[in-house]
């Protein structure tokens, strides 16, 4: 008897060690973006990283307040150059080497050092819709950031990456093994990958199932989402279930045709938004993450092509992103912009939910609204000035606020502005159109937020895409 309860508690052992061992290798991070009027602060969000065990972060730039933050973590960080600064480290090895010492080195010293692991060159250069901006530099730049690491001694520990596009490759006829990168890429990408294979390092891009199921009438939601009743695409022999496994492997076989089959992958962005768009919802974005977190695991240790890093997009909602390809930009986060879980999800399997960031400090709990006593008859006009410089995209068509309906729609404008405005009592004039209240105009689905109240928020406020003015006054009237 003892020798079988022996042999089955070494059993018992083995398996949970395999178990834990495949999970462990489904590396899943996210990105932390910070183009918000009122960014929770970085101490809190790196509370909010550790709280839901998320070991690895990936910031679009350098801020010094974001990495003094991350210090001592030891979470993984991919630190980012933005697409400005890439002509210029092209040209210069001296501005290479001197952004290396103030965004990387610097972090290595002391006991309380960054773990940065990447060094990002570009958000996406070579999006189609940047045309030639800032390809012909992206190579130049990256071997700058190269040399600097070396010259600082830090190669072996940083890599140097570019994050691709998901329109960086492509298959016209929708079969993945006809996958391929763009003409106007080939050149280009057989000198990136050239470079990150002779230096070990990844190649890093974006997989938008949500952007294929917007541009593709083919891909139904079911099959964006990891439903196992969804109809299957087929090409030749194989059948693919999701439009993940879709696009990875039309990126594989791109990778193929240009001699590079064995490059790991880090896939940089993936996520599905909850706002601003049909079908952009929590509950459909909830579906998607705990449908690929499932199928990540599943996958890793059966394929050795499976990503080896997958950076969930995004941490929090950011209301000052750029919205030139859809409102639903600024509604990618796991988390409200106050840290706030938007759905039932975990990135620890530990854990059966979110944990919300603690100990907010928000302005206090009033609103500014539309005064129906007053004459109303230049209320859109005003709302459409109102969301020139702050976020209306929930009242945009596809967005939860969007029902409403006149005039509230102008209260959810004028509000806007009024938070975004810290509560300053001319933000609410409008004219003599507003008035400030402490009873929540929320309803249903539709949230009058109350900002934070931070004293990070910039006072620069940049303006919309006049576009977006334009067809706020055509919906307000």
């Amino acid at each position: 008897m003892t020798r079988r309860l022996y042999l089955l508690l070494l059993l018992l052992i083995v398996t949970a060690e395999i178990s834990i061992r495949k999970f462990s290798a489904v590396a899943i991070g996210v990105n932390w973006g910070t183009e918000a009027s009122h960014p929770l602060p970085p101490s809190k969000v790196v509370e909010l990283l550790k709280s839901n065990g998320i070991a690895k972060v990936k910031l679009f730039d350098a801020d010094p307040k974001v990495l003094r933050a991350l210090s001592g973590s030891n979470i993984g960080v991919t630190v980012g150059i933005p697409n400005s600064m890439i002509k210029s480290l092209n040209a210069s090895r001296k501005v290479a080497e001197s952004w290396v010492h103030d965004n990387v080195t610097r972090y290595f010293d002391g006991g309380n050092r960054v773990r940065i692991e990447y060094v990002a060159v570009g958000d996406e250069p070579f999006l189609q819709s940047y045309g030639n901006q800032y390809r012909p530099f992206v190579i130049g730049a990256a071997m700058n950031i190269q040399n600097a690491l070396a010259k600082a001694s830090l190669a072996s520990e940083v890599k140097v990456v570019v994050p691709s596009s998901f329109d960086s490759f492509l298959s016209e006829s929708g079969r993945p093994s006809s996958g391929h990168f763009r003409a106007d890429l080939n050149k280009t990408m057989i000198e990136l990958l050239s470079f990150l294979t002779r230096h070990h390092s990844p190649f890093f891009v974006t997989i938008s199932p949500f952007i294929s199921f917007r541009q593709n009438k083919n891909i139904s939601l079911d099959f964006s989402v990891f439903k196992e009743t969804a109809k299957a695409h087929k090409d030749g022999r194989k059948a693919y279930r999701n439009s993940f496994d879709l696009s990875y492997t039309t990126l594989l076989s791109a990778l193929s045709s240009i001699g590079f089959p064995d490059v790991d992958i880090v896939v940089s962005r993936i996520g599905w938004p909850t706002d601003g768009a049909a079908n952009a919802t929590s509950t459909t974005a909830e579906a998607f993450l705990k449908g690929l977190m499932g199928h990540l695991e599943k996958k890793t240790g059966s394929s050795p092509r499976s990503p080896v890093e997958t950076y969930i997009e995004n941490l929090l909602d950011e209301d000052k992103r750029n919205v030139s390809s859809g409102s639903f930009e600024r509604h990618w986060g796991v988390f409200t912009f106050d840290g706030q879980a938007k759905y039932s999800f975990s990135f620890n399997h530990n854990a059966k939910k979110l944990v919300n960031a603690q100990n907010v400090q928000y302005l206090p709990p009033k609103w500014c609204v539309v005064n129906n006593n007053k004459d109303l008859s230049n209320a859109s006009a005003k709302a459409s000035e109102a969301c020139s410089v702050s976020d209306c995209t929930s009242i945009l068509p596809g967005g939860s606020c969007s029902s409403i309906g006149w005039p509230r729609n102008v209260s959810y404008a004028f509000n806007s502005l009024y938070q975004q405005s810290d509560h300053k009592a001319e933000s609410c004039d409008f004219g003599g159109l507003g008035l400030i209240t402490t009873v929540d105009p929320s309803e249903d689905k539709c949230r009058f937020w109350i900002q934070l109240d931070t004293s990070h928020s910039s006072p620069h406020i940049p303006i919309f895409f006049l576009s977006l003015s334009l067809l706020l006054l055509f919906l307000l009237s």
